[in-house]
C-alpha cells in the first residue's frame, strides 16, 4: 500500500504562498480537495474545485474557527491503516473516506509574538490546535498519507503525483520527519513564551528550538562537521541575523570569534573597536571617532590583530576603511558601511563584511547553553555592569579621576577574556592581555610582557581576586599605578599591603567574571 494513489487532499494553510498554483495542479489531476475557512475561500475564488470542511464533517466551523477539523471524519481518514481489514470496515461503517495528502501550515505564532508589546490574548489566539493535530495524524500514518508543511516541497510532490499518481515511500518518510521537526519547534516556541510569561527560569524540562542558517564547510577543524542555527526570535545587532555584504562564506571559527568580538563592543557606548583572535580580545580601543578607536585597537597589538576579527559599534567610513584594508583580516562587523568604505574594502576578495544593524547593549540577560557529554548547562548571560559608585577603595591611595576611567574600561574588557584573565589598559586602549593561564600571575606576566614599556602608569584588571600578593608585586615592577579586582579572598590583606607599599591604588568590585 506504500504506492497509495493520491485521490483526496486536505488543504488548510495560514501562509498561502504558492498554494493556489499547487491546488490548481492537483485539481487538474483529478484530486478531490477538501479545505477550510480562508483557504477554501481563496481557492474557490481562483476557480479551484473545493469541498468545504463542513460538508465532510457534517458540522459547522464554530468558536471563531477554533473548532473545524477535530472530527473523526477527518482524523479517521488520516489515521486508518489501509492494510488492516478491521480499520477498513470501521471507516466504511462510519462513512469515512481516506485522505491521501495533507497540506497544512500553522497559525503564525512566531510572527505574532515578534510584534512589539503584543497582547497576551492575541498570542494565545495564534496557538494552532487543529493544524498540528492533523499534521501529527498524517505524519504518524505516513505509510499511507503524504503530509506537506513547507511550500518548498510543493514542486516535489506534484512531480511525483504527475509521474505515477502516488508519492514515493521515501519521500513520505522525509516529509513526515519534517512535520515532526516543525511541530516540535512550534510547540517549543509556545512553551518558551508561556514559561517566560509566568517567570520560570529553570523549569523541570527545558525545550528550545533553533532554525538553520547554513551548513558549514566544517567545524573547528576540517575533520568535524558543523552547521549554524539561530534563535527563531533573534533580533538585530547579532551575528546570527547579520547581513553579509561581501567575502567568503563564514566558517565555524569565524562565527564563534565574531560573536565574542560583538559581545565586547556592546560594552561601550562611545565609539569602540574590538579585535579578536580565538575568542579573546587582542586589541580594544575607544575614541571620539571610529577611526580613532580603530587606531587604538590596532596599536594595542599590531602582531596579533593579523588574521583577526574586527567589530565596531559605529559605521565604517572611508578613512577607517583605508586603514583596515592595509592588513589581513577575516571579518569586519559594523552597524553599517558607507558606500566609499564598501568600495574600498570590497577590493579584498575574501574579506567578509557583515552589516549588523543597530547594536544595542542587552538590558535583559538571555540564557546560554553549553553542551556537556550527556547533557547541557544553562546560565544567564554575564551582563553585570559596574559603575564608579560600585567601587570600594581598598588601599590608602585613592585612584585619580583618570585612573577610575581607565579601570572601568579595563573591567569591561577583562570580563570577556578567558580565565585566568589579566588586562592592562592605558590611554583608552588595551596594551596587554593575559588569557587562559592556569595561575593568575602567569596571565599577569604575559600581559606585562606584551605591554612592555607602555605598562608604566597603566592600570590592571583581574577577572577574579588575588589569592596571594604575587600579581600585585609583578604589577608594581611594571609600573602599574592602579588595579581593579573583585576582592573577597581570605588573604586580601596581603594584596592590599603590597599595593600600599608600592603606592598602587586598588579598588574592589565585589563581582567576579570567570569565563571558561
Amino acid at each position: 500500500m506504500s504506492g497509495v494513489q493520491v485521490k483526496r487532499a486536505l488543504i488548510s494553510v495560514s501562509d498561502k504562498t504558492g498554494i493556489v498554483e499547487f491546488a490548481k495542479e492537483l485539481d487538474k489531476l483529478g484530486v478531490e480537495i477538501i479545505s477550510t475557512g480562508g483557504t477554501a475561500t481563496l481557492l474557490q475564488k481562483e476557480g479551484v474545485n473545493v469541498i468545504g470542511i463542513s460538508e465532510v464533517t457534517g458540522f459547522p466551523e464554530i468558536l471563531d474557527g477554533r473548532l473545524k477539523t477535530l472530527d473523526p471524519h477527518i482524523h479517521g481518514g488520516l489515521l486508518a491503516v489501509r492494510d488492516d481489514e478491521k480499520h477498513r470496515q470501521q471507516i466504511a461503517e462510519h462513512n469515512i473516506t481516506p485522505i491521501d495528502l495533507v497540506v497544512v501550515n500553522l497559525y503564525p505564532f512566531k510572527a505574532t509574538i515578534s510584534k512589539p508589546n503584543v497582547p497576551f490574548s492575541e498570542a494565545i489566539e495564534n496557538i494552532d490546535i487543529g493544524g498540528p493535530t492533523m499534521l501529527r495524524s498524517a505524519a504518524k500514518n505516513h505509510k499511507y498519507v503524504a503530509v506537506v508543511v513547507d511550500a518548498a516541497d510543493y514542486s516535489k510532490v506534484l512531480e511525483e503525483v504527475k509521474a505515477s499518481g502516488s508519492i514515493a515511500e521515501e519521500t513520505k518518510r522525509k516529509l513526515a520527519a519534517k512535520v515532526f521537526r516543525h511541530t516540535a519547534a512550534y510547540d517549543a516556541l509556545i512553551s518558551q513564551y508561556l514559561t517566560e510569561q509566568v517567570g520560570e527560569q529553570t523549569p523541570d524540562t527545558y525545550t528550545v528550538t533553533y532554525e538553520k542558517v547554513q551548513d558549514l564547510r566544517y567545524g573547528e577543524n576540517p575533520h568535524q562537521s558543523a552547521a549554524f542555527y539561530r534563535e527563531p526570535l533573534a533580533g538585530a545587532g547579532n551575528i546570527a541575523t547579520a547581513k553579509q555584504l561581501h567575502g567568503k562564506e563564514l566558517s565555524y571559527n569565524n562565527i564563534n570569534d565574531g560573536n565574542a568580538a560583538l559581545a565586547i563592543v556592546k560594552e561601550f557606548s562611545e565609539p569602540a573597536v574590538v579585535a579578536v583572535k580565538h575568542t579573546n580580545p587582542c586589541g580594544v580601543g575607544i575614541g571620539n571617532t571610529i577611526f580613532e578607536a580603530y587606531q587604538k585597537a590596532y596599536a594595542s597589538d599590531p602582531v596579533s590583530i593579523f588574521g583577526g576579527i574586527i567589530a565596531a559599534n559605529r559605521p565604517i567610513d572611508k578613512e577607517t576603511a583605508l586603514q583596515l584594508k592595509e592588513i589581513f583580516l577575516e571579518i569586519i562587523m559594523a552597524p553599517s558601511f558607507t558606500d566609499e568604505a564598501l568600495e574600498i574594502l570590497k577590493e579584498k576578495k575574501n574579506l567578509r563584511l557583515l552589516e549588523l544593524g543597530e547594536i544595542v547593549s542587552k538590558e535583559k540577560a538571555d540564557w546560554k547553553l553549553a553542551s556537556v557529554e550527556g547533557g547541557v548547562l544553562i546560565q544567564e548571560d554575564d551582563t553585570k555592569q559596574i559603575t564608579e559608585a560600585d567601587l570600594e577603595v581598598a588601599t590608602d591611595r585613592k585612584p585619580t579621576r583618570e585612573e577610575i576611567q581607565q579601570l572601568l574600561f579595563a573591567w569591561k574588557v577583562v570580563k570577556h577574556v578567558k580565565s585566568n584573565a589579566i588586562v592592562l589598559v592605558k590611554d583608552n586602549m588595551t596594551i596587554g592581555v593575559g588569557a587562559g593561564q592556569m595561575n593568575r600571575v602567569g596571565s599577569a606576566r604575559i600581559a606585562i610582557e606584551q605591554a612592555g614599556d607602555k605598562s608604566f602608569r597603566s592600570v590592571l584588571a583581574s577577572d577574579a581576586y588575588f589569592p596571594m600578593p604575587d600579581t600585585v608585586e609583578e604589577a608594581a615592577k611594571a609600573g602599574v599605578s592602579a588595579i581593579i579586582q573583585p576582592g573577597g579572598s581570605i588573604r586580601d590583606e596581603d594584596s592590599i599591603k603590597a599595593a600600599n607599599e608600592h603606592g598602587i591604588a586598588m579598588v574592589f568590585t565585589k563581582v567576579r567574571h570567570f569565563k571558561h
